[in-house]
């Protein structure tokens, strides 16, 4: 942690985003390698993070022990969904800020025990939290439908029965290799191919193991109880399902142009959400500097005095 061996993805933008102040009250919802973290404690924030992976917030804590006292980090062993059920047992009604960066961290792809990536060949795991089903159990034991729409929802594979058909007949699978093997037998693929076929596959099987969507509205919705009026919200996403939910959030939380004709006319006339921000994407420098940037996308919004909305 004190090395700081990931890069934070768009850390200058969601920095600005946050706008923090000395004594301010921020949530980083993924904590990750804790380079938002770091950002907003120097500037004098006192920083709730939260992390279902038991090895961020057990490195987070080796790292806060060298901090000075008093400590402005709180470490929270927790999903993001649940912040607002943990922040209030914590007595704190509500932040100023609240930052978001979807999906897997950096850390966990490039840990093969993990399971999370196929680069180099793992147990096939992907568990953020490191309990529950794993990937390989779902796989070994669901039905041919039942992955064939995971993949088609999760991963948009557009041959999703032809793969799913596949992993059935290969069963059981036990490593990352053995997965990639399959997919990329049953769907052509060459070394100098732009992208690896198995991507989306991987992609679809990790979102539905830890049921990320889901966790994802249910975390936008905490964040809209816990912000006080003025607080900003900041989210990152990495892909297009991502991108979208947050997008839909911010519009039908605000009184934007762009609101759904479906909303009702009170919810447009007093929004939750104002400045609601265009996509923020990483700049070429950015990217030449952390490729893993390449698909980031921010969205950020402010806070207004109008009640939140019923929780998710």
């Amino acid at each position: 942690m004190s090395a700081a061996p990931h890069i934070p993805v768009l850390l200058d933008e969601v920095i600005d985003a946050l706008d923090p102040q000395p004594g301010d009250v921020i949530v980083d919802a993924t904590f990750g390698a804790g380079g938002y973290t770091r950002a907003l404690l120097e500037r004098g924030v006192t920083v709730h993070a939260f992390d279902r992976d038991p090895d961020a917030i057990a490195a987070g804590r080796k790292w806060s022990e060298t901090e000075e006292a008093p400590p402005r980090l709180v470490l929270h062993p927790h999903r993001f969904s649940e912040m607002l059920d943990v922040m209030t047992s914590a007595d704190v009604a509500q932040v100023d800020g609240v930052v978001m960066d979807i999906g897997v961290s950096s850390m966990q792809l490039d840990q093969a025990e993990r399971g999370f990536a196929f680069s180099a060949d793992g147990p096939l795991d992907m568990r953020m939290s490191q309990d529950g089903e794993s990937a390989a159990d779902f796989l070994n034991s669901a039905d041919e439908k039942a992955i064939a729409d995971v993949l088609y929802l999760y991963g948009e594979e557009r041959q999703s029965r032809r793969v799913a058909r596949a992993i059935v007949a290969a069963r059981p699978l036990e490593t990352t290799g053995a997965l990639a093997r399959v997919v990329r037998k049953t769907l052509g693929y060459k070394p100098h191919d732009k992208k690896d076929p198995a991507t989306r596959t991987f992609q679809a099987v990790r979102i539905h193991v830890n049921g990320e969507l889901d966790e994802l509205a249910h975390g936008l919705s905490a964040a809209e109880h816990l912000l006080r009026e003025g607080g900003r919200l900041a989210v990152v996403s990495f892909h297009s399902l991502e991108d979208r939910i947050v997008k839909r959030f911010l519009r039908e939380a605000s009184s934007t142009p762009s609101a759904s004709r479906h909303v009702p006319l009170a919810a447009q006339d007093d929004p939750v959400f104002s400045n609601v921000s265009k996509a923020i994407k990483p700049g070429e420098a950015e990217i030449a500097r952390n490729p893993r940037s390449r698909s980031s996308v921010l969205r950020h919004a402010t806070r207004t005095a109008t009640p939140a909305r019923e929780a998710a």
